[in-house]
């Protein structure tokens, strides 16, 4: 019986490591600090990542799991939890920590204390700094929300910031959109270099405004039909 046991785990194993060598991932990965860790930073990783103070690894997908820093040079798909999260490449499904990282593009959830991605985003950020170099589709929220790109969506924080175009929801203390804002800004201060929707806040102010503003003053640079209001200005 124990033969026959020992010989079943013996073709298992076999088999596995065929698949792995075939594919050139690895299942696990247990780390320390790279390179002391199981497999080298050049496999790449299909399964489960555990790592210790800091780990490396070519593509990832799967679970990571860790009290330190994980990266990984190229691609990162599923879930990885950790004090700092790193994808040079893309990075598909959740990352959790104090800082998250992708390189070229994140669609999923980003939850820490700062998140950056420094190519295009299809998802949510939640932290205390979110911070998106490229096009944004989603949700971003938290004290400092900051979009490169185009945004579509919604920003919710102390303060906004949208360098390009925005086309939904605006919602702080501070908002300023440096291109075509369509939608809907909600704060203390209101700003958008072209306005296609509303403004709401103590200030509001726009080069140029096909909408409306309310608000205690409200500058509207078009003059049309007035450069400044008090409570409300209008143009269409």
């Amino acid at each position: 019986m124990l033969k026959k046991i020992l010989g079943i785990c013996l073709v298992f194993l076999c088999c596995v490591t065929n698949l792995v060598s075939a594919e050139g991932t690895k299942p696990i990965q247990l780390a320390l600090w790279s390179p002391v860790q199981l497999f080298p930073e050049k496999d790449s990783i299909t399964g489960l990542r555990l790592n210790l103070f800091y780990t490396d690894n070519k593509d990832v997908s799967g679970v990571t799991l860790g009290a330190g820093w994980a990266k990984t040079s190229r691609d990162m798909k599923g879930v990885s939890l950790g004090i700092v999260n790193w994808a040079d490449g893309l990075s598909f499904g959740f990352k959790g920590g104090i800082l998250n990282y992708a390189g070229q593009r994140s669609v999923g959830l980003d939850l820490g204390a700062v998140n950056v991605v420094s190519g295009d985003t299809t998802g949510v950020q939640l932290g205390i700094v979110n911070w998106n170099e490229g096009f944004f589709h989603g949700y971003q929220g938290g004290a400092l929300n900051y979009a490169n790109g185009s945004f579509v969506g919604w920003q919710d924080g102390f303060v906004n910031i949208a360098k390009s175009d925005f086309s939904g929801f605006q919602s702080g203390a501070v908002n300023y959109v440096g291109g075509i804002m369509t939608g809907f800004q909600l704060a203390l201060y209101n700003y958008a270099k072209n306005v296609n929707g509303v403004q709401i806040g103590l200030i509001n102010g726009t080069d140029s405004l096909n909408g409306m503003q309310f608000g205690v003053g409200n500058y509207n640079g078009n003059e049309d039909p007035m450069v400044f209001m008090i409570l409300a200005n209008w143009s269409f």
